[in-house]
């Protein structure tokens, strides 16, 4: 019998539209290889009332906050327009409530403000959408903010960016909870990318520059020879621009330095081969461009706080060499 996972939707007033459906459509698609449900998700208000969306209509959803307490994961959809967004007040129902609960706790876009009213964020590494990334480190300054990442898993607290990325957070959770497989298959079935590189930066539309195109090129180039030992050099050269030149423009365009994203890059592509692969963890380490079994260890460990054997056993099981249900999260 399949253990499912409770899973409870908490719609704040002013709730995405977009957002609160997501769970549901993500989470609640999961199966596994018997078509066995492994989640059920639940939609509710704090006191089983309607309340209104960003889009301009009410929802009135089947439960009240009694379900909260039944919960393995409470996910906090964003918020449109409200105090806690505005002005970090929060209802001290909500509060309460937030602060009662033992699940894991996942925040979409703005319902980052939420969790930090509840002071659930305090000295935890965070993200919301970058247009609000500034005014939730400035109301909530104890909140650890991280502007540029899609989403952040903190083990029990994890936060996402705005709108889509709360799609790369509820297939990151599927992911962590059953395996790369399982994950691909809702990801499929939901005509979406189950993985998507690259941080927040690459959204944010600069301003127009007059000295010319921009490192897009580059980088696209870099990624097909992530397994070559690119140099700072190298990619200026790419770009045709100077490398002091390259690497402001490059900064400002992905709010990291070039070494920063190679090897953000490498370690993307490292997991991918290690979720999706029964390759050697010897000739991934050549494949993703660090080289050695060490320096990937070292770079996956700095990453995510694990080994590659011990992120593949996670992600695909000790059986299954195509992806079996996780044996413990990462």
């Amino acid at each position: 019998m399949v253990d499912v996972h409770e899973v409870a939707v908490l719609g704040l007033p002013e709730v995405m539209a977009f957002e609160i459906g997501l769970p549901h459509k993500l989470m609640g698609n999961a199966v596994d290889d018997e078509g066995n449900r492994l989640y059920r998700v639940r939609t509710c208000t704090l006191d089983g009332g309607p309340i209104r969306t960003s889009a301009g209509y009410r929802v009135l959803p089947d439960y009240d906050g009694s379900i909260l307490y039944e919960a393995d994961t409470v996910v906090i959809p964003g918020i449109y327009r409200d105090r806690v967004v505005d002005e970090g007040v929060l209802d001290p129902a909500v509060a309460e409530v937030l602060t009662s609960l033992d699940a894991r706790l996942m925040s979409i876009c703005t319902g980052a403000f939420a969790l930090a009213a509840a002071g659930l964020l305090d000295g935890r590494p965070a993200t919301t959408h970058w247009m609000h990334a500034e005014r939730l480190a400035r109301l909530f300054p104890a909140v650890k903010v991280d502007p540029d990442v899609l989403y952040v898993d903190d083990g029990d607290v994890l936060t996402s960016a705005g709108n889509a990325a709360g799609i790369d957070l509820c297939l990151h959770v599927v992911r962590r909870d059953h395996g790369a497989s399982v994950a691909n298959r809702v990801a499929r079935r939901s005509v979406v990318a189950p993985w998507r590189d690259g941080g927040q930066s690459q959204f944010i539309e600069p301003p127009p520059d007059p000295a010319g195109p921009g490192t897009d090129p580059t980088r696209a180039w870099a990624l097909q020879r992530l397994d070559e030992p690119l140099t700072l050099a190298e990619l200026a050269a790419h770009a045709s621009m100077s490398v002091r030149t390259f690497t402001r423009r490059f900064r400002d365009e992905t709010g990291q330095s070039p070494a920063r994203w190679l090897i953000a890059q490498r370690v993307h592509l490292a997991r991918r081969l290690l979720e999706t692969t029964d390759l050697p963890v010897e000739r991934i380490a050549v494949d993703a461009g660090f080289g050695t079994t060490a320096s990937l260890r070292q770079h996956l460990h700095a990453a995510i706080g694990v080994a590659p054997i011990a992120y593949r056993r996670t992600y695909r099981g000790a059986n299954d060499p195509f992806g079996a249900r996780a044996k413990a999260p990462a």
